[in-house]
């Protein structure tokens, strides 16, 4: 599943093509890419036509493209395999292309959703107060937001009595991470997953957040992560962060820090990855 670097890359390549341009014409090529707009693929594609994208916006791993003159957003699924891609109006159709929207003006681009496993979708939604497609209004800021609240967090996690790397993987708490980044910056802090959350001080907090946020940003600078080619930004390009992964994926590799072979657990349907040495299991159980 794409984490926060992923969409956010998605959602600046979306801004730069797509933002500010009206919509001409959608075409649903899949009525599964639009399951999650109850009235149907007509429905959404005759509310479309004529509105203007507004500029995308994200929270955490959630995407969505305001419609500049009502109060409605469309909510991007990008699922496991979901793509959204800016094409030119002769570029051969994808094998997996579910939805196709054209624009009015005279660029020679539309954007198209691909979706080999269809887990994906787009779905019109209303707008809360704050511009959130209402399905999405329970989601917790994201630790890039300017408006994150740290002491907030912190207090929330230690009344959260869970252990961390759930904690870090809860939308309601903190958004945006996932397995991978979880993974990535409990080894940069020198923390294990299971770790419970009432231990944690408010210097440890503020530790780890620090590096969840400078995983993120090292991801960002480089496109984020792809492990294969169903996560691409909207040009149909890969991310090259995989390359410079310090846990995830490293089983039996030395740790970059120790040089202990690294481990690999299943964990809660997953895998968590991590160093014996650095990471050392705790005692306390929540």
């Amino acid at each position: 599943m794409p984490e926060l670097p992923e969409v956010e890359v998605v959602r600046r390549g979306l801004e730069r093509w797509v933002a500010h341009r009206t919509v001409a014409e959608t075409e649903v090529r899949h009525p599964r890419a639009v399951r999650r707009h109850l009235a149907g693929a007509d429905d959404f594609a005759h509310r479309l036509k004529g509105h203007r994208i507004g500029v995308p916006s994200r929270r955490g791993k959630y995407l969505w493209l305001p419609l500049e003159d009502t109060d409605q957003s469309i909510l991007a699924h990008l699922g496991m395999s979901g793509q959204l891609l800016v094409q030119p109006h002769t570029a051969p159709d994808e094998k997996h292309l579910r939805i196709r929207v054209r624009f009015t003006d005279a660029l020679d681009t539309e954007l198209r959703f691909v979706d080999q496993r269809t887990f994906g979708g787009l779905s019109l939604h209303e707008n809360t107060p704050d511009g959130l497609p209402d399905v999405i209004a329970h989601i917790a800021r994201d630790p890039l937001d300017p408006l994150f609240d740290d002491e907030a967090f912190h207090g929330a996690l230690r009344r959260k009595r869970s252990t961390i790397k759930r904690a870090l993987l809860d939308q309601s708490l903190i958004s945006g991470v996932g397995n991978i980044y979880a993974d990535e910056a409990l080894w940069r802090a020198s923390i294990h997953y299971e770790r419970p959350t009432a231990t944690f001080t408010r210097p440890r907090t503020l530790m780890l957040l620090g590096h969840v946020r400078d995983v993120m940003n090292a991801a960002l600078s480089v496109g984020g992560t792809s492990f294969d080619s169903l996560y691409v930004n909207v040009n149909g390009e890969s991310g090259y962060f995989d390359r410079s992964l310090d846990a995830y994926g490293r089983e039996d590799l030395p740790c970059r820090r120790c040089g202990t072979p690294m481990r690999r657990r299943p964990w809660m349907n997953r895998s968590s990855y991590y160093c014996p040495k650095c990471q050392r299991p705790p005692r306390i159980t929540p």
